[in-house]
């Protein structure tokens, strides 16, 4: 192939860039617009008419599911506390490792045959008739098998079966064999009890449901006369149960069917199973079935509050029975203590106080409180009177409670668990602000006596937020001193990591400015106790979140900078699989660091957090930015007279960088930030430094692998490598040459590299990259470049349009595209890679037209015969549409 004479075209630069700026057309988009939100509101139409959804911009959307949700719960409201809530906490609290046992007796079953019909249900259930001794999570899973089986039973209509399954599982609740596991119990047989009673309710509500549909709101006017013997019969068959206690249970779980009997079933119904419950002997299954009773009470006629105070009354009357004989028998066999015992009446009580407390007057409150000190200030029932009453009530009389705790007897009940229960009421309302002061105290008196570190720590750690919300460092850093005190002997904090957390939390809720957090003697030293190295790096990870989220203004005050790169230490010894989320964190911490117009100061920070994070990729090239930054800010800042100082400072940061860059294991990192300090050097008229930045860039070159890794999987690096190296490019157009290397050093040593690197066989990245020069010389051979450096002197001052140098720079242009010419050739020769040879033929077609002379010399032939080649495809048939194109093109040439 003939050579090629190369020639840039001359190019105006100002003038082209006001022929490209682009028109400006008044937009009105009137009241749309792309981000406002589209909400949709419920359009209501009459009765028995579907709902239809109006789609508007003002309104808030619409949620039928959410609708349905508040009508039922219209009668307590959001702000009740539901028993689900409850449920996962018993289970979770009340435990045991003895065996327990599941005993069904399905009464006149016994020992008969299945009759032919029976289905695999009735086999599943006899199988429950043999006494199971278990673990507790295997008698879950048994309590929940009945709960299938009982739901089993009910489809396949064999509702006697469902009946007795729910009688058995009733007549558990008064085995208190394994006592401590009972509040567990409880709550597991009281599931079985509440799908039995939704199971009977809807199935009378759907045979009033024929022909249409028995609104919410039914009355017993509503109701059909098969549907109300149906509900007689299920009230009868109930009330023929012998034993008390599934009598009483069974009877609750289907309260709610009294609806469907007459208006005041339920109000004369809750009254006599109150009274029922006195026939019931042993005092903690008398209180539960009492909760239960306010449950179901609760669930379908709060409004009838008589019922739920007289259950609480007849609960203050038994008491007297927790000390007879037959009790305290019990609980030397179980070999449970007072107290242990004691703690098993909370759910229940505290379930039932609840109930009496929402939204009721306060005078009933008051007689709440009066009637606890008529029982001696009853411990157990005080504790439960402060967690059930609102936090505002308890707040604004604590320091009456504290007088009543006072007169409580201990040997029952801890003191401490008194002062918890006031702690978590004073925590969140406020207490009258003269009485602040004696409160903590008061309380504190008694918490620091505690003996037990875990008793102590579980108290401190409420009253810690009491603390912070209401008092300064000073109260706060004695708090924490006093826990130090407890928890470091025999290393007590081991046992304790999630209460010191939580004090942790609480004290950064209440304490941003970190300037009065880290003043604080004891917060470090508290810290310390966290020696667990997953608990340490999560305690500090937790300061950092909140420093970077709440820290707004820079900062250079010495005691949070020390404080913070201790725990920034700290988590940079974190496990690998963290170190990405951890170095995000230091990296927050670091941009908000400043000295201000001390840039040396910053510089030294900078050179004491590279040897603490050493090991964190991340935050290196983090520190390599900010050093970039800190010196492209001095040389904003200090001119004129402070030259000298300028360019040593800016030297010293270039050194930083040069010294930082080689510990890298990222190759594109290395490539990336050579790349940027050079740059940065180069703004700075530091012209040796840059020299010897992108010449460690260019070296570099040679050892980019053919694949990465990229978020775990391996990918080609040629597209990183072909955007590395076009960026390196438009940098050299105000890269002044070094006088003792040659003429366009840098770039040939760069075309070098390139021309010497291992590529894939398949690969035109080569090509590309002498496509991709060619517009920088173009650039290069220009009288006036396109963009310079101020205080720099590039190319275009050095050789003032030399006529060697501009024919140096045509030389390489040639050279590079005989280069592209030989490939397009090479490619020509396989069918299989036309489609890469016309990729390749356009782009360097492009570039020729944009930057090649076309008046003169043998660059013109190229268009010639890229024209005569198109009107000979154009005349193939299945070309035909090149022919238009052929009439279009309008090239200069010169033949």
């Amino acid at each position: 192939m003939a050579a090629v004479q190369w020639r840039s075209s001359g190019r105006s630069y100002d003038a082209e860039l006001q022929r490209c700026r682009p028109e400006f057309a008044p937009v009105d988009f009137g009241d749309y617009h792309p981000l406002k939100a589209i909400t949709v509101t419920d359009t209501k139409t009459r009765r028995g008419a579907p709902e239809t959804p109006a789609i508007t911009h003002s309104a808030s959307t619409g949620d039928l599911g959410r609708k349905k949700k508040e009508k039922e719960e219209e009668a307590v409201g959001a702000d009740f506390e539901p028993w689900s809530l409850r449920r996962g906490e018993i289970l979770a609290r009340f435990t045991t490792t003895e065996k327990l046992s599941i005993n069904l007796f399905m009464g006149s079953d016994r020992g008969k045959a299945p009759s032919p019909g029976s289905s695999a249900v009735s086999e599943k259930v006899r199988t429950r008739l043999e006494e199971l001794d278990d673990l507790e999570e295997d008698y879950a899973n048994r309590i929940e098998e009945l709960n299938q089986s009982l739901k089993e039973a009910w489809s396949s209509d064999q509702k006697v079966k469902a009946l007795k399954i729910v009688i058995q599982c009733s007549k558990l609740l008064s085995d208190t064999s394994v006592i401590q596991f009972y509040p567990s119990k409880f709550v597991l047989i009281t599931d079985i009890l509440d799908t039995f009673g939704r199971l009977v309710f809807d199935r009378i509500w759907t045979m009033c449901s024929d022909p249409r549909t028995l609104p919410e709101s039914f009355t017993v006017d509503d109701v059909n006369d098969t549907a109300k013997e149906t509900c007689l019969n299920w009230f009868f068959k109930i009330a023929s149960i012998r034993e008390l206690l599934p009598r009483l249970y069974v009877e609750a779980a289907i309260l709610k069917c009294n609806r469907f009997l007459n208006k005041s079933g339920i109000q004369e119904t809750l009254p006599r199973l109150t009274a029922m419950i006195r026939g019931i002997g042993d005092p903690l299954v008398a209180a539960y079935a009492r909760a239960y009773l306010c449950r179901v009470g609760m669930e379908v006629a709060p409004q009838l509050k008589d019922s739920l105070n007289r259950n609480f009354f007849d609960l203050l009357g038994s008491f007297r029975q927790i000390s007879s004989e037959s009790v305290q028998n019990q609980l030397v066999l179980q070999r449970v203590e007072v107290p242990e015992y004691l703690t098993l009446y909370s759910p229940a009580i505290n379930w039932i106080l609840q109930c009496i407390a929402y939204r009721a007057p306060e005078p009933l409150l008051m007689e709440m409180m009066e009637r606890c000190k008529k029982l001696g200030n009853n411990a157990l029932l005080l504790n439960s009177v402060m967690r059930a009453f609102s936090a505002e009530f308890v707040a604004a009389r604590a320091t009456d409670f504290i007088g009543m705790i006072k007169d409580c007897d201990e040997a029952g009940f801890p003191k401490h668990l008194l002062f918890g229960s006031l702690g978590r009421s004073v925590a969140c309302a406020d207490p009258p602000e003269s009485e602040r002061l004696t409160i903590l105290n008061e309380a504190w008196k008694v918490v620091t006596k505690v003996r037990s570190p875990q008793d102590y720590i579980n108290c401190a750690e409420i009253w810690v937020e009491f603390t912070c919300r209401h008092f300064a460092k000073r109260e706060v850093n004695t708090v924490l001193a006093d826990i130090i005190k407890h928890m470091t002997p025999d290393r007590a904090f081991e046992d304790a990591y999630p209460q010191l957390q939580s004090v942790i939390r609480k004290i950064l809720t209440y304490f941003r400015d970190f300037s009065v957090l880290f003043s604080m003697e004891r917060f470090l030293p508290f810290l310390d106790m966290f020696q667990k190295d997953s608990v340490r790096v999560e305690v500090c990870r937790s300061i950092m979140e909140v420093f970077i989220k709440n820290q707004v203004d820079p900062t250079r005050d010495p005691v949070i900078l020390n404080a913070m790169l201790h725990i920034c230490k700290t988590i940079a010894l974190t496990l690998e699989d963290e170190k990405r989320s951890l170095s995000l964190l230091i990296i927050g911490f670091i941009r908000m660091v400043s000295f201000g117009r001390d840039f040396e100061q910053q510089l030294s920070f900078c050179v004491e957090a590279r040897a603490s994070f050493c090991n964190l990729e991340s935050v290196l090239v983090q520190l390599i930015h900010t050093v970039n930054t800190l010196a492209m800010e001095t040389s904003s800042v200090m001119r004129g007279n402070h030259s000298r100082k300028t360019a040593a400072f800016v030297r010293a940061c270039a050194a930083y960088s040069f010294i930082t860059v080689p510990s890298l294991s990222s190759i594109f990192s290395r490539l990336s930030l050579y790349l940027l300090s050079g740059q940065v050097a180069l703004a700075n008229q530091c012209l040796s430094q840059a020299d010897a930045f992108l010449k460690a860039a260019v070296s570099l070159l040679p050892d980019v692998p053919r694949s990465i890794s990229v978020e775990g999987k391996l990918r080609s690096s040629e597209s990183f490598l072909l955007d590395f190296i076009n960026n390196f490019l438009s940098t050299l157009l105000v890269v002044p040459d070094h006088p003792e290397h040659g003429v366009l050093y840098l770039v040939r040593g760069l075309l070098n590299m390139v021309q010497d690197y291992s590529w894939e066989e398949s690969s035109d990245a080569k090509v590309r990259v002498y496509i991709s020069a060619l517009p920088l010389l173009a650039a290069m051979s220009q009288e006036s470049y396109l963009y310079s450096i101020p205080k720099v002197d590039s190319n275009e001052t050095l050789y003032g349009g030399d006529p060697k140098f501009l024919s140096e720079i045509n030389k390489l242009c040639e050279t590079l595209i005989g280069q592209i010419l030989d490939q397009l050739k090479t490619l020509g020769r396989d069918e299989q890679s036309a489609r890469r040879q016309a990729s390749m033929a356009f782009s360097l077609f492009g570039v020729l037209l944009a930057h090649g002379d076309l008046r003169n010399n043998k660059l013109s032939q190229l268009f010639v015969r890229t024209l005569d080649f198109l009107k000979l495809q154009s005349q193939q048939a299945d070309m035909s549409h090149l022919s238009e194109t052929v009439q279009r093109l309008a090239l200069q040439t010169r033949t």
